[in-house]
């Protein structure tokens, strides 16, 4: 069992949980995940450390609440406790020697995952440009983390209730066109945001760095469920990655797997919401 010490809704969707996990803080780093279970009733949730703490043994989880796995996550409180959380898991993010000025993106949940990117190269000396996109303004979450720990925060709004108004691709483009001389770039969030980004970067032949999300059942590489085809070889996110060079990732084949079970959670009846699953 693993203790909650500090809960935080950053909106109306997406909890941050503290968890009392010294083994795997004293192991983790940035772009690893751990699996968790709610409790013995739940399925396994794979979900990137958000962050953490050696010397206070702690681990920070970030989740969306589209099911009902993560709605028992979510109904927790603190000083309650998670039944199984197990890592770190998947290899961690490997950077490019001697580079000096990084682009990290983060598409909504997923800056949730660009935030430890940004603070270990930050902490690094490396020059961050951190942009983070959102649908609006009354979504966007750890904005104040992303400032503290980017030497540039851009936050983009869909619909430009707040920052800069378009998506993180404009930006990104920008950026590059005024000058920005980036020796890397990472992108973590929706699969079509992740793809776009690396169509942005290849023309410039600046190296790109996804962290895909491909159904992931064990996190072993037992199972299968998480290969992605990778410069024309099959991988498997849980082991391999999550990290992969995008200019090399299958995007529609990958975006064909996520989309294996659409239409069984269309036809789903989920007893906790009354209606059809949304996930």
């Amino acid at each position: 069992m693993f203790k909650i010490i500090r809960r935080k809704q950053l909106n109306d969707s997406v909890v941050l949980m503290d968890i009392d996990a010294p083994f795997i803080a004293k192991k983790a780093d940035a772009g690893q995940f751990v699996i968790v279970r709610a409790d013995e009733y739940s399925e396994r949730i794979p979900l990137t450390i958000a962050d953490f703490d050696r010397e206070k043994g702690i681990v920070t989880i970030i989740f969306q609440t589209i099911g009902g796995s993560t709605m028992s996550l979510a109904a927790l409180k603190e000083g309650e406790a998670i039944r199984d959380v197990v890592g770190p898991l998947g290899m961690a993010t490997e950077y490019e020697p001697n580079i000096k000025k990084v682009a990290v993106i983060g598409g909504g949940v997923g800056c949730a995952i660009a935030y430890p990117q940004a603070k270990k190269l930050f902490n690094m000396g490396i020059d961050v440009q951190l942009i983070a996109g959102f649908r609006s303004k009354d979504i966007i979450i750890l904005e104040d983390e992303m400032r503290a720990a980017s030497t540039n925060l851009h936050v983009c709004t869909d619909d430009g209730s707040y920052g800069y108004h378009g998506f993180v691709t404009d930006k990104l483009k920008e950026l590059i066109d005024a000058g920005a001389h980036f020796d890397e770039v990472i992108a973590i969030g929706p699969v079509p945001m992740m793809k776009f980004i690396c169509k942005v970067t290849e023309p410039y032949n600046i190296k790109t760095i996804v962290s895909l999300n491909p159904i992931m059942i064990d996190g072993t590489g037992m199972c299968g469920g998480c290969r992605v085809r990778v410069g024309g070889e099959i991988k498997y996110a849980c082991v391999d990655g999550p990290d992969f060079d995008g200019h090399k990732v299958d995007f529609n084949e990958l975006v064909r797997r996520n989309s294996t079970y659409n239409e069984a959670e269309k036809q789903h009846v989920c007893r906790l919401m009354g209606g059809a699953a949304n996930g």
